[in-house]
């Protein structure tokens, strides 16, 4: 027996250790060169590892979840069985480490035409997640076209094809009927039934994604004195002036939501709070502060939370702001953000929208020292000349690093983003 050992590769960047975050081949299977055999993770980045050599898998180097080192034994082939079996039909072009959610970014057409099924011979690309959800509803993954970067099938692939084939697939029912499920109670004679429930647990391993956020909240957490700042801001000017922009050049220019109104009005605080715009290396001692304001913008993703960075916001207007905002925040929600495009944040902006509730505590972006929160936006009786007058109110909870932050500094720059959202012709007056 002839047993090639695959060790984990350099990834590159000076890493030297990658989270195995899930296999693609158990033991056993047969695996063709170029065929992808795990995805690994280093920081925010997933990247595929592929096979080398034709053969079965004899042995898995470890379970995921696993931290391993470059230069470990991630897996073994034994060669000679692959040698003996049939031939297999031309495979694609071969796959290169390209990371998953942090894909380089080459120049992408404004429509990309979707990719036909798989075809009988080819091992369709999708997450362990897809492929757990296809075979919950019965579904062939090799019939499904797919939308995603390199022929990979997303969610939204799965559920549009289950939506159009359901009545085709009558093992849905019994896929379906093999999940777990709470029992329900049966009548009882007595005029008091007993209350029955179902008491599985079940435990889920925090790995991937899930675990860099936990380690880097937790790190900012432990390592950071946070002090909050909760302000009030009446917002009915600004929003009759963004939707007087939108009627007038949405058509031509896109539409504007709150936030790049928000981040304009942040780049200007911080002409006068330059001390916020800054990364404090609390290791060395070192305060640096920056000119250029490369703004975090908090993002929700399928994944879980992500901070793509805003290049040079202080540059950009309103419109370049939108379009340069909704970009970021579908590559990172596709998996599809570079490296670069998830690093070197020197301030952020946190919001959820319409779910942002009153007040919140939003976690400093570590090593950063300041973080702006936005709640949701709701219309209130206030008083006016010495009138009820109702008016769009939203609130500014924002966190700051009280070793290199005095609370009136914080209220100072929130005061400031204060006056320029009440009065937003301010934003565009130099």
């Amino acid at each position: 027996m002839s047993v090639h050992v695959i060790k984990m590769p350099d990834i590159g960047e000076g890493i030297v250790e990658v989270e195995l975050v899930a296999w693609r081949v158990q033991p056993g299977e047969l695996v063709k060169e170029d065929q992808i055999l795990a995805d690994v993770m280093t920081d925010k980045a997933t990247v595929e590892i592929p096979s080398p050599v034709h053969g079965r898998v004899a042995e898995l180097g470890a379970a995921a979840g696993t931290v391993m080192r470059v230069g470990a034994a991630l897996i073994k082939i034994d060669m000679e069985e692959g040698d003996a079996a049939p031939a297999a039909a031309p495979t694609p072009a071969p796959a290169t480490l390209a990371p998953v959610q942090a894909r380089p970014a080459p120049a992408v057409p404004a429509a990309l035409p979707t990719a036909a099924p798989a075809l009988a011979h080819e091992r369709p690309i999708a997450s362990p997640s897809v492929r757990r959800q296809a075979w919950e509803l019965g579904v062939d993954l090799s019939q499904v076209r797919a939308s995603g970067t390199a022929g990979r099938i997303m969610h939204a692939d799965l559920e549009a094809y289950a939506a159009t084939h359901a009545a085709a697939h009558p093992q849905r029912a019994e896929r379906q009927a093999q999940l777990p499920v709470t029992p329900m109670a049966a009548p009882a004679p007595a005029p008091t039934p007993a209350i029955t429930g179902s008491d599985a647990v079940e435990a889920i391993p925090i790995i991937g994604l899930r675990r860099k956020i936990a380690q880097k909240m937790q790190e900012a957490k432990r390592r950071i004195p946070h002090f909050s700042y909760v302000e009030e801001v009446d917002v009915t000017e600004l929003e009759a002036l963004r939707q007087t922009l939108n009627q007038q050049h949405g058509a031509t220019r896109g539409k504007l939501t709150l936030l790049p109104l928000l981040a304009r009005a942040i780049c200007r605080a911080l002409r006068q709070h330059p001390q916020l715009n800054a990364r404090l290396d609390d290791e060395a001692g070192v305060l640096t502060r920056f000119d250029a304001v490369h703004l975090g913008i908090a993002t929700q993703t399928p994944a879980g939370l992500m901070v793509p960075v805003l290049r040079h916001a202080e540059a950009l207007d309103p419109w370049r702001c939108a379009a340069e905002i909704r970009r970021l925040a579908e590559v990172a929600r596709n998996g599809r953000a570079t490296r670069d495009e998830l690093s070197g944040s020197t301030i952020t902006l946190s919001s959820l929208g319409a779910l942002g509730g009153i007040v919140s505590t939003p976690v400093i972006n570590h090593p950063e020292v300041a973080i702006v929160g936005v709640n949701r936006i709701v219309e209130r009786p206030m008083l006016r000349g010495g009138l009820v007058v109702g008016r769009q109110m939203m609130n500014l909870s924002s966190s700051f690093d009280h070793r290199v932050v005095d609370g009136q500094v914080a209220a100072e720059f929130i005061q400031a983003i204060r006056a320029m959202l009440e009065s937003p012709a301010l934003l565009f007056v130099d």
